[in-house]
């Protein structure tokens, strides 16, 4: 082997790692908002909101809520899940728009905010309730809202135990001379969250609420959340679904053969559904309502296929406070100029008005999270490359994994509409 040959042998071995190196060197992002994140930024100052803000931007949730009118089946009923919309006036607005009374609640408090300023709501648990969440709405409930308790609530029951406890709390009302509790069973229909198994178990259920005089059957609930997640190696979401209605179709069967010519399909909820699935519905679906509510407003974690026709209608939008043009770790200061020479997505700092939220920077592009910092809820760290436009005052927008907490931790939802700020819309109080 020649002299010449060992030099670039040897030259060879040596620039491969650095060319790997170069390779692997993540590529500089960066930018400046697009026109809509820069309306939506002068609304927010015109209208004095400088502070973490949740916004819900109009045109997009009625954009959604279209969908969701286009997709509905026409002989399903639409059922509101308020834990996703978790504010009176979005309920409104989304009852006005879909004409439905029908609500979906998961947390005491909240059933009875809506008992006292949604008087003519039928509301469905969307989770079985300790008995005494139960008691405790009872003690706290305002009959002078025109609220009819026993008409207007179908309270989850998933357990044979649970199902004796609530009897007991049906018989200490009765004696109190008020009507018979409406019983929803909920149904495992492949979540394995929960729920009564097999249609015998069923059979014994309705069996057991027949013979109460305190108790009536009011139907179903079957949540099929993990259908929309089901690979392809596994069948895939119609798949999935297809089991989950088979399963609900022997309960229906079930409740058939016990009530006999009692049985009237008409005046039972028979509930499925969910923002992830509802698309997935027709006519011929053994449910008479489909429950939907995150989709209305699609925060992140329901960025799937069977919604890609829905539009993300909610952001939270935060001020810059301090916009630095390097980014110093506390003991780690000498490696800032390699960390800078490595990572050119990490030249610049922004600390940011609070933050650690479940939620995923969207604009402006190229900002990424600090790994070594680690977050903050007063003043977030976030990096961006020379190339971020981004100064203080200026607003950095997310969009958040999901609505049903995330909301609540904001104060008043900021309506936009029209390039304006043009309402407040409370959010429920968790502990009310």
């Amino acid at each position: 082997m020649s002299r010449l040959t060992r030099r670039r042998i040897l030259g060879a071995a040596l620039l491969a790692p650095v060319a790997a190196g170069v390779a692997l060197r993540p590529a500089q992002n960066g930018g400046g908002h697009e026109a809509y994140f820069l309306q939506l930024q002068q609304a927010l100052r015109d209208a004095g909101l400088f502070r973490p803000t949740l916004v819900i931007d109009r045109a997009k949730l009625d954009q959604n809520i279209a969908r969701l009118r286009e997709h509905l089946p026409r002989n399903k009923h639409y059922r509101i899940v308020a834990k996703s919309l978790p504010s009176l006036e979005l309920i409104r607005h989304v009852r006005r728009a879909t004409g439905s009374d029908r609500l979906m609640s998961f947390h005491q408090p909240f059933l009875n905010l809506i008992a006292r300023e949604v008087p003519d709501a039928q509301v469905l648990l969307g989770k079985p309730m300790p008995v005494g969440a139960a008691r405790r709405f009872f003690e706290h409930f305002d009959a002078r809202s025109g609220f009819d308790t026993a008409r207007q609530i179908e309270w989850l029951v998933d357990t044979p135990e649970r199902l004796a406890q609530y009897r007991e709390l049906a018989r200490a009302r009765a004696g109190e001379g008020t009507a018979p509790m409406r019983i929803n069973l909920e149904l495992d229909v492949g979540l394995h969250r929960g729920g009564l198994r097999s249609a015998q178990a069923v059979a014994e259920a309705i069996r057991s609420l027949a013979a109460e005089p305190s108790m009536r059957f009011s139907g179903f609930m079957g949540y099929e959340a993990h259908a929309s997640k089901m690979p392809e190696l596994l069948g895939g979401p119609r798949k999935a679904l297809d089991a989950a209605m088979a399963f609900y179709r022997q309960c229906i069967d079930a409740a058939r053969s016990v009530l006999g010519a009692a049985y009237d399909e008409r005046s039972l909820t028979l509930n499925m559904g969910g923002s992830s699935t509802y698309e997935l519905y027709d006519e011929s679906a053994p449910c008479n309502e489909l429950a939907m509510g995150s989709g209305l407003v699609k925060p992140t974690d329901f960025d799937k296929p069977t919604l890609a026709d829905h539009v993300p209608a909610c952001f939270i939008a935060t001020p810059v406070l301090k916009a630095l043009d390097r980014s110093d770790i506390s003991g780690l200061e000498s490696l800032t100029g390699a960390m800078r020479a490595w990572d050119r997505n990490t030249e610049r700092a922004f600390y940011l008005y609070g933050g650690y939220w479940h939620a995923d920077l969207v604009s402006p592009p190229g900002l990424q999270h600090n790994l070594i910092w680690g977050h903050s809820t007063n003043q977030e760290l976030v990096n961006g490359s020379s190339k971020v436009a981004l100064e203080v005052d200026d607003f950095v927008f997310l969009r958040p994994h999901q609505s049903e907490s995330v909301f609540l931790q904001f104060g008043d939802i900021a309506l936009y509409d029209g390039g304006r700020i043009t309402a407040a819309w409370p959010v429920f109080t968790p502990g009310a």
